[in-house]
């Protein structure tokens, strides 16, 4: 959700990318239909660097300006689309002052994923003032608001958002909401700014717990921002949780503890793309799914399907945002789980379970070593004789 909440600051920004075509038409009175649609590809492709198509594009005065484009695509392997693009500019202000500055955009039906993102990265301007004749006002977008932003991650996994940010000057968000609709349980969050300071309050909600706290931004002298938080997960049940972002989870149970969030960079999607948590969790009424472990014992890995039910678990959780998907990093592992207590590590990332430790059977052996390797849906667990 974090990082989500991140990626839809940098959409709203590409949709000015891809509008600045119409931004400098107003100095000669807007063209309207195709000739209107081929300025703001020819515009967008200028900023962008890559081939850009626009179904249709309009402008009206009445009841409200607005500047409207649908359809729009990028052209690459895996381009982003944009069903409807709609932005609301005080046209007063701009006729009068020759300040640009958005009331309000809008942006529906959208599908953008890390690969089509990154071919962006670098490229300078899609803030900029879109023309010598106007300049930006301190605050050049007031308002976004989306429905049905699909984010594509690295693993190919589609999750759609809703969503609104109030703007304060610089991009600060004053407010922001970010929602998933369809998820199987409430999954919320809320920013709210602390008078002008770069902190904000974050209240999560998420399957069926919440994770309230504090972010805060600083930067450098020479630009650089780093943004820091700490969360207090609470009464969380991990698989729901898991199948909020559209994916399995190994366990189930009640997750609580502390989190704390870093990331450096000098840009929004930096600041993505670097992201990390660092969490101590303990998890109540804890289950292991798709892992029979007596089984698997009792059969030196060949047989393992069931559940194991756990009695006690913490452990130390850290995940790191990379080039290659979230890493999922899981140390000091502590774990009862009726005649079994274990300890140590894992390591998730890209689709794939590597984790090893000991088993302590009570009232016999101590310390039989075990690994798990293999596809997170299926791993592969060995033991010795």
């Amino acid at each position: 959700m974090k990082r989500a909440h991140l990626l839809a600051v940098a959409a709203g920004i590409t949709v000015a990318a891809l509008l600045g075509g119409a931004w400098l038409a107003v100095n000669a009175w807007l063209p309207n239909g195709d000739a209107l649609a081929r300025r703001i590809e020819a515009e967008a492709q200028t900023r962008l660097g890559v081939k850009v198509t626009v179904g249709a594009a309009q402008w009206r005065l009445l009841p409200r300006p607005v500047i409207e484009a649908r359809d729009i695509r990028t052209e690459q392997a895996r381009p982003i689309e944009m069903g409807r693009v709609a932005l609301y500019p005080k046209l007063w202000l701009l006729l009068t002052e020759r300040v640009f500055v958005v009331e309000q955009a809008e942006l529906e039906r959208a599908v953008l994923s890390r690969d089509a993102m990154g071919a962006f990265r670098g490229r300078a301007g899609a803030a900029q003032a879109p023309g010598a004749d106007f300049q930006l006002g301190a605050v050049p977008l007031e308002r976004f608001v989306f429905r049905d932003l699909t984010w594509i991650s690295y693993s190919g996994i589609p999750v759609a958002y809703d969503g609104e940010i109030d703007f304060d000057p610089q991009w600060r968000p004053r407010q922001a909401s970010l929602r998933r609709p369809g998820a199987p349980a409430p999954a919320t969050l809320d920013l709210k700014r602390d008078g002008q300071a770069d902190r904000w309050q974050a209240r999560i909600e998420v399957g069926g717990g919440t994770a309230h706290g504090q972010m805060a931004l600083a930067e450098s002298v020479k630009g650089e921002y780093t943004l820091t938080g700490e969360l207090a997960p609470q009464n969380i049940e991990v698989a729901a949780a898991m199948a909020t972002i559209n994916r399995r989870s190994p366990l189930s149970g009640r997750a609580s503890g502390r989190t704390t969030l870093s990331a450096r960079g000098d840009s929004v999607g930096e600041l993505a793309r670097s992201l990390r948590t660092e969490s101590e969790l303990s998890v109540a009424q804890g289950v292991v799914l798709r892992l029979d472990l007596d089984k698997a014992i009792r059969t030196r890995g060949k047989e393992r399907d069931g559940q194991t039910p756990l009695d006690s678990l913490t452990l130390h959780l850290q995940t790191q945002n990379t080039d290659n998907g979230t890493r999922f990093t899981y140390t000091a592992i502590k774990a009862k789980a009726g005649n079994y207590t274990a300890s140590g590590e894992a390591v998730i990332w890209q689709k794939r379970v590597d984790a090893s430790g000991t088993l302590d059977i009570v009232d016999g052996l101590v310390g039989v070593p075990f690994t798990i390797s293999g596809p997170v849906q299926k791993p592969e667990v060995k033991v010795p004789p």
